[in-house]
């Protein structure tokens, strides 16, 4: 029997705007759930530009309490669509406590809970850790109404042991809310190799795991013309074939309906999770392995 589920993904440029932006996603939301969508994903933090290209002290003032204001609407929207919806948000935990935090709402307007982005960038236009604390939850499974599901975010899709903790936890489907981007004096080439690298990464999780892959970056120009965040969203099946692919400069909302009764004749066919040699793992937990 197949267990079919309609996915949606909005891949959309932003404004200085919070309202604005929320308003569009949500308008974009109704679009996706308009078209069949039953799990509806956004870009990693929508409400905003992406602000971690400087370190100012009153980008703070963009967060909020989670559950909060931003969940208490999407809220609303979930429970009229019916719609299960994937939030990235600036989380504010208390004073001087802030999170990179995505909140899961189930399609009757619960709010299921919420995953912090657990690996940090710091590097030139990504300042995040100036911004985030490391998430401290751990990595997190949500039974949705239509699917179980894992949320990793951004910075987080380069880990391969995040992806499978997380696929190991039961997730059906890995979701990765991104706003990664290129200097737009850059060459071409480097361009290239970076989307390819960035594809091509979250694309052996589906392989490794046996699960869909689902990736929604943001588009468009920002920082001034000097950024531009490369869109190029894309859905994988269990074995990293691409399913859809956006394109790097267009806003575009899509649905893709795949069979997560895809996952058990993967991992029967080709047993990675089988012969895992988990006895011999234990080195990983190292930073590094040094001759003695």
């Amino acid at each position: 029997m197949s267990k079919k589920v309609k996915v949606g993904t909005v891949q959309m440029s932003c404004t200085s705007n919070p309202d604005e932006n929320l308003a569009k996603a949500i308008a974009k939301i109704r679009e996706a759930a308009a078209k069949g969508a039953q799990i509806v994903c956004l870009q990693e933090l929508f409400r905003s530009l992406y602000f971690c290209d400087v370190e100012d002290y009153e980008n703070f003032k963009l967060a909020e309490p989670i559950p909060g204001p931003s969940t208490e609407a999407l809220s609303a929207v979930a429970k009229e669509l019916g719609v299960v919806i994937i939030a990235s948000l600036f989380e504010k935990r208390t004073e001087g406590l802030y999170h990179n935090t995505t909140a899961v709402i189930d399609a009757d307007g619960k709010y299921l809970g919420k995953y912090r982005k657990m690996h940090i960038p710091d590097d030139p236009a990504y300042f995040e850790k100036f911004y985030f604390t490391p998430g401290d939850l751990g990595y997190k499974v949500f039974k949705t109404k239509f699917a179980t599901i894992g949320v990793l975010i951004c910075w987080d899709q380069w880990y391969p042991e995040g992806a499978r903790i997380t696929s190991l936890m039961g997730a059906e489907i890995l979701f990765y809310p991104t706003a990664i981007g290129w200097a737009t004096s850059q060459d071409e080439a480097t361009n290239s190799e970076q989307y390819n690298a960035w594809q091509t990464i979250q694309r052996s999780h589906s392989v490794a795991n046996g699960v869909h892959v689902v990736s929604v970056n943001r588009v468009g120009f920002e920082q001034d013309g000097a950024m531009k965040f490369w869109g190029g969203s894309f859905i994988s099946n269990p074995f990293g074939r691409l399913l859809y692919l956006a394109s790097h400069d267009q806003e575009e909302v899509h649905v893709e309906e795949i069979d997560l009764k895809h996952t058990d004749r993967y991992r029967t066919h080709w047993p990675f999770l089988r012969d895992r040699r988990i006895d011999s793992y234990q080195p990983i937990t190292k930073r590094f392995i040094d001759e003695e």
